[in-house]
């Protein structure tokens, strides 16, 4: 994980930002826990790209969970495979 504390760029100012974007989106760190994500424009658009296949990461996000079955369906589908091994 690429990743800068929050004091950094308070002290080195945007070129800190520059440098570690560099590497990839960069975590920003504050009290010892990830606050932030920092993203080029070209990353942002490719991401808010509607165009592309499957449509926008915010698209994406918004798109109801596919999944239908409860946690106690999901337990005894799992229950049952485990039976179904026979004892291995």
């Amino acid at each position: 994980m690429n990743t800068i504390p929050a004091q950094e760029i308070k002290r080195r100012g945007i070129s800190a930002v520059d440098q570690a974007l560099k590497k990839g989106p960069v975590h920003v760190i504050k009290n010892n826990q990830p606050k932030y994500v920092i993203l080029t424009e070209e990353e942002y658009k490719r991401l808010a790209d509607a165009t592309q296949p499957g449509g926008s990461i915010w698209e994406w996000l918004e798109r109801p969970a596919r999944g239908t079955r409860t946690k106690e369906e999901i337990d005894a589908y799992i229950r049952e495979e485990r039976e179904s091994w026979g004892g291995r």
